[in-house]
């Protein structure tokens, strides 16, 4: 590192030894750098913002007049709305197919075959839905018994019935399952009535009797004329009937 000396007189006079100089104080605020030249050659883009126009994405869009589309075919037109089907029958609930068939079975006399020709399941889990909700009235939660009882008698009905009818035997599982919960009614009808009997008594007894039996002549009468192969065996087929529909009644007695 260099540092600068200055020969002053005295120096000389004292020896010939030169003095070395103290650098002056730092000034306090210093010059800004000189700025870079701009090269000429180089694009440049002014930005002025007032004369700038607005960019065509934000611009309002044009929408055609009422003119342009035919009557009801707008998404939110009062026309489309009653053109489409009720929220029930598009989630395979049919009401006024599960009413007419509830008024057929409460007819025993009266019975209508050809509205169970459509199998659905909608009624039967509405009955075993009221049913459960009858026996938990009457102190007894037998939701998942009863779920587990239909299953099985429905089972036990097409195994039953299929191995009397043999080859000219039609019945599937999914009509066994509908028919059986259909004819159910009168087992719900009785769990109804049970809330206002004494339990275990001898009415009680003669009335589960009576609704077992109304069950069976309506499911036996139903899965002959429904599925073919059946009419030989129609005591047989009854007996399976009222073997199923005895259980349900004991269910609501005891």
């Amino acid at each position: 590192m260099s540092k600068d000396f200055i020969v002053t007189p005295g120096a000389l006079s004292t020896g010939g030894v030169p003095q070395q100089r103290r650098p002056g104080p730092t000034p306090m605020f210093q010059p800004p750098p000189p700025r870079p030249v701009v090269n000429p050659s180089l694009p440049f883009m002014s930005f002025d913002i007032g004369s700038a126009s607005a960019p065509s994405s934000f611009s309002t869009p044009a929408f055609p007049g009422p003119a342009a589309y035919p009557s009801g075919s707008i998404g939110g037109g009062p026309s489309s709305f009653e053109d489409e089907p009720p929220l029930l029958e598009e989630l395979g609930v049919n009401t006024r197919q599960i009413w007419r068939k509830t008024v057929s079975i409460l007819v025993p006399f009266k019975l209508n075959p050809s509205l169970h020709e459509d199998a659905d399941l909608s009624g039967p889990i509405i009955y075993v839905m009221a049913f459960g909700l009858f026996q938990l009235l009457a102190g007894k939660l037998h939701f998942g018994i009863l779920l587990g009882w239909v299953t099985v008698a429905s089972l036990f009905l097409y195994v039953v019935f299929n191995m009397l009818a043999g080859r000219d035997g039609d019945l599937d599982l999914y009509r066994c399952f509908s028919l059986v919960g259909y004819c159910m009614l009168p087992i719900v009808i009785f769990s109804a009535v049970a809330l206002f009997l004494p339990q275990g008594g001898i009415l009680m007894l003669s009335m589960g009797m009576v609704f077992a039996l109304w069950s069976t002549r309506v499911c036996t009468r139903l899965l002959v004329e429904l599925a073919s192969g059946g009419d030989r065996h129609r005591g047989l087929i009854a007996y399976a009937c009222w073997l199923i529909y005895t259980l349900f009644s004991l269910l609501v007695i005891f």
